[in-house]
């Protein structure tokens, strides 16, 4: 008999898929032409029907190393493509070079290969750069222009900013707003040709200095700007605005659903008047783009302002972009965190308009979801204190050791198995033992007398996966701190033996046995900022740093781990998740970077 098929699992609706079924539905896009490269009308009418059913992009600019809110963008824009038999571009918004490098551009596209998304389709690579547009911009500046609806503004910065009007005030036209179009395409030549200094004079569209939407009044197109770009060099001393780039970008990649956050809603209708005029001149092809916004991802104890997070690290607050406290995807893998789990992440945090804030917790439950299955289990003792087993030559045998076996995965694959030894002495947590036991400890504690005068038996727990033992002493340092913890065995109480459950205990340690421990430099990391919203109404931000965010302790590892290779992923039993830190670790000096306890004990 033939099993039914497994049924897909539903995906959550939202606003963005409703809209692109619906433009599928209605054929709006059918009719696409698509060159195989990005180009204006002419181009684009000279190739064949799109392929692709819908295309999406993700924009990033390169002035900055990508962060957890841009990881939704990501997942956001290339799995609706995937979704739909559609293709998602990776564009990088080049158009400010005073504050964009190659190590950005380096760093991003490492970013998206790292959260499993590649921008080859059909054989055909689809990474994009806007400054690769920076001619045709110029020339659409130009038909503009000509067409009356752009003008060259040599007003001042503080004349343009003050004629601008406000929410309750309409602007002021500028005195130069009604200049003749052969008039205002000599001065735009004359800035594209270097013939004014910077800031002397901009290029501005013609809208409407009395719109209520701001964004409306008369925006600027071009700068002029004296920079080195990262990838035109100094050919332009004119630079476009990122508002009027970016929808150009979009029509010449033939983007169809245009993917933003809320903050660029605004811009929509300048978006749309941009698009529509060049439209109108036969330089950009039909159907236009849409842009549509959806809420941001604004996850709690972290900041994500690009100025803040550089500020951090040139104020040597972090160590470096990838400081494993960071929201940078950098910092986040560095972590820890896997791709798996920030997609998991981004899809539970839902599509839409409404904003809200998502807590901190959830990054790390989904992390736990996805490590659960597959992060190799091993013992590690943090905050060592050395336990003796006084007995042991009797009971086991003089220099002899014990085998034991635990599961690797435990739960999810039984047959695979992972051996370490018993030895005569073990390392155990400190926390394990208490000389006086508070009500409700059942760890150890040694032999001690009541308020009565009546003795009481040193208590009784299992060593995790070896025997039962019984607590029979301890030694002191000459500051009265405890140097070493006394025990004996329970003869045939040995895990996996029929006397193993002769004994009844409530305690269970894990320990790691001195002779064949592997030390460690382990790295507990916990959240940068001790508020939720660090940067909240105008707070400053560094007024909230945690500063226990960050320690590191001298730990003693099982011997399973030593060939562990940097990026691998453990769960420390009890402890939590840990990974070999990506640049710091190597054979011979293991580092550990903590990602998440087993359980949220951050204080609510």
């Amino acid at each position: 008999m033939s099993s039914a098929p497994k049924e897909e699992p539903v995906k959550p609706g939202n606003f963005l898929r409703s809209i692109i079924e619906r433009d599928l539905a209605e054929g709006k896009l059918a009719t696409r032409h698509f060159a195989g490269t990005p180009g204006d009308a002419a181009h684009h009418a000279a190739g064949p029907i799109d392929t692709a059913k819908i295309r999406t992009r993700f924009p990033p600019e390169p002035n900055g190393y990508l962060h957890i809110g841009h990881a939704k963008s990501i997942w956001l824009n290339f799995s609706l493509a995937a979704e739909y038999g559609g293709v998602c571009h990776l564009r990088f918004d080049d158009t400010n070079p005073e504050k964009e490098e190659q190590e950005y551009v380096d760093g991003i596209l490492d970013a998206v290969r790292w959260l499993g998304y590649d921008w080859q389709a059909h054989g055909t690579s689809h990474l994009y750069y806007a400054s690769h547009y920076f001619d045709f911009m110029y020339r659409a500046a130009e038909a503009l222009v000509e067409a009356g609806h752009a003008y060259v503004d040599e007003q001042s910065a503080d004349e343009m900013r003050a004629n601008r009007g406000d929410f309750n005030t309409p602007g002021t036209p500028s005195p130069f707003r009604d200049r003749a179009p052969a008039e205002n395409l000599a001065r735009l030549r004359e800035m594209r040709d270097g013939k004014h200094a910077d800031g002397a004079m901009v290029l501005r569209a013609k809208i409407d200095m009395a719109s209520p939407n701001i964004n409306l009044r008369d925006p600027a197109l071009y700068r002029i700007k004296r920079a080195t770009h990262h990838n035109t060099g100094d050919t332009w001393c004119i630079y476009p605005m990122y508002t009027y780039a970016h929808p150009l970008e979009d029509a010449l990649e033939g983007i169809t659903h245009s993917i933003c956050t809320l903050e660029f809603e605004d811009q929509r209708a300048f978006y749309d008047w941009v698009l529509e005029r060049l439209a109108d001149l036969g330089l950009l092809a039909q159907p236009l783009p849409k842009q549509y916004e959806f809420a941001r991802l604004n996850l709690t104890y972290i900041v994500t302002s690009k100025r803040k997070l550089r500020q951090m690290v040139e104020e040597g607050i972090v160590d470096g972009w990838d400081d494993p406290r960071l929201p940078t995807l950098a910092g986040l893998r560095r972590r820890g965190y896997t791709p798996e789990s920030l997609r998991l992440l981004a899809e539970r945090s839902g599509v839409s308009k409404a904003g809200g804030w998502i807590d901190y917790s959830s990054l790390d439950i989904a992390l736990r979801e996805d490590l659960d299955a597959k992060a190799p289990r091993a013992m590690a003792v943090l905050d060592p204190l050395k336990l003796v087993l006084s007995n042991w030559n009797e009971v086991i045998g003089k220099e002899q050791t014990l085998p034991c076996t635990a599961p690797l995965l435990p739960g999810r694959d039984d047959s695979a198995q992972r051996q370490f030894t018993l030895g005569p002495e073990v390392w155990i947590e400190r926390e394990d033992f208490m000389e006086e036991p508070l009500k409700g400890y059942h760890r150890l504690s040694p032999p001690r007398f009541d308020g009565k005068g009546a003795r009481i038996d040193g208590s009784i727990v299992r060593l995790k996966y070896g025997y039962v033992i019984q607590c029979t002493g301890l030694k002191k340092n000459f500051d009265g701190t405890v140097a070493e913890v006394q025990a004996k065995l329970i003869p045939d109480t040995r895990s996996g033996t029929p006397g193993a459950n002769a004994v009844k205990t409530k305690g269970v340690l894990t320990w790691v046995a001195v002779h064949d421990a592997l030390p460690a430099e382990v790295r507990l990391y916990d959240r940068l900022f001790t508020e939720a919203q660090p940067d909240a109404a105008g707070r400053d931000f560094k007024s909230c740093l945690n500063p226990d965010s960050k320690k590191i302790v001298s730990g003693w590892l099982e011997p399973t781990v030593a060939a562990a290779e940097a990026g691998h992923s453990f769960q420390f039993e009890r402890h939590g998740y840990f990974v070999a830190d990506r640049i710091d670790h190597a054979p011979g000096r293991p580092v550990f970077n903590r990602i998440t306890p087993l359980k949220e004990t951050w204080a609510k």
